[in-house]
């Protein structure tokens, strides 16, 4: 089977895997994959991630971060710029999520970063995705 938008595959399978309460999700690995994994580390809405070896295959193993309650930190996670449609924006017009109560996830010519760090540093980029 052949996954014609591979960002949208990895975002499906941490929603689910969220929301069927999962300690973790195995996801074939990429590096785009592994820049937005260590954004989500990074912020807080996963607690690790790690590269598996299974002979020529890589394979992207995510840990699903939970709060004292035993709900997923992550509560919701949308795919916004698709390969039937691309979404870019300046830095200026990056909008919060939530009031800046989530993320997006950019990916600028310096590499894939939260909106926050993109406003930062007056550079915009594909916006990938939304996380709250």
């Amino acid at each position: 089977m052949t996954i014609t938008d591979p960002i949208a595959d990895m975002l499906t399978r941490i929603r689910n895997a969220a929301k069927a309460r999962h300690e973790s999700v195995s996801i074939p690995a990429s590096s785009i994959k592994q820049a937005i994994a260590q954004v989500l580390k990074a912020e807080g809405y996963i607690k690790d991630f790690y590269i598996e070896q299974d002979g020529v295959h890589k394979t992207l193993k995510i840990f699903i971060s939970y709060d004292e309650k035993g709900e997923a930190v992550i509560s919701g996670i949308k795919r916004i710029s698709k390969p039937s449609c691309r979404v870019y924006s300046s830095y200026d017009d990056i909008k919060p999520v939530l009031s800046g109560y989530g993320i997006s996830i950019v990916s600028s010519s310096r590499g894939i970063m939260t909106d926050r760090e993109a406003r930062k540093q007056n550079i915009g980029g594909e916006i990938l995705c939304s996380v709250w």
